[in-house]
């Protein structure tokens, strides 16, 4: 059987129960296979906690190259505008052309500038976007203080904590 945390578990809630049927007398074999059942526990932990640091690093890697890739498209995204202004101008200047089978040109279109405080507009050219999140921590100091709120409750979990 391969031994990972599941078996040792299960292996120690089986000798639990051997060892209440026999009114918590221990034999030497009991004894010695929860010896070994913690001398196992102890290491399987330390190897998942190895393998957590791990992907926990790994994937603070995972943010910082995501960080670096963003501001090498903002860069990029820069460039690209900067280099479509340069040849905007271009066109502005000399007028239409074609460079090899590309056509560089104009097209008009209207863009729509509206001012930044939006409480100057009449309502029917506004639209209003709203979203509402429940507030835990109120709700939580109301439960705590044995107020009832309508669906909520609290519940208790334990977390890992790794020293």
């Amino acid at each position: 059987m391969k031994t990972n945390l599941y078996n040792i578990e299960l292996d120690y809630l089986r000798l639990v129960d051997e060892i209440e049927a026999n009114d918590g007398v221990l034999t030497e074999e009991q004894e010695k296979a929860l010896t070994i059942n913690e001398s196992e526990l102890k290491g399987k932990a330390l190897a998942y906690k190895e393998v957590i640091a791990t992907k926990e690093v790994f994937n603070q890697r995972i943010d910082d190259e995501i960080k670096r890739l963003q501001a090498l498209k903002k860069t990029n995204n820069n460039v690209v505008n900067r280099l479509k202004e340069r040849l905007l101008d271009a066109v502005k200047l000399f007028g239409p052309f074609e460079a090899n089978l590309s056509k560089f040109g104009t097209r008009k279109s209207t863009q729509v500038l509206t001012p930044e405080d939006v409480n100057g507009l009449p309502a029917e050219f506004k639209t209003v976007k709203v979203t509402e999140a429940p507030n835990k921590a109120a709700i939580k100091k109301a439960l705590q203080a044995g107020q009832e709120v309508e669906g909520c409750e609290l519940k208790e979990v334990l977390n890992l904590k790794i020293d």
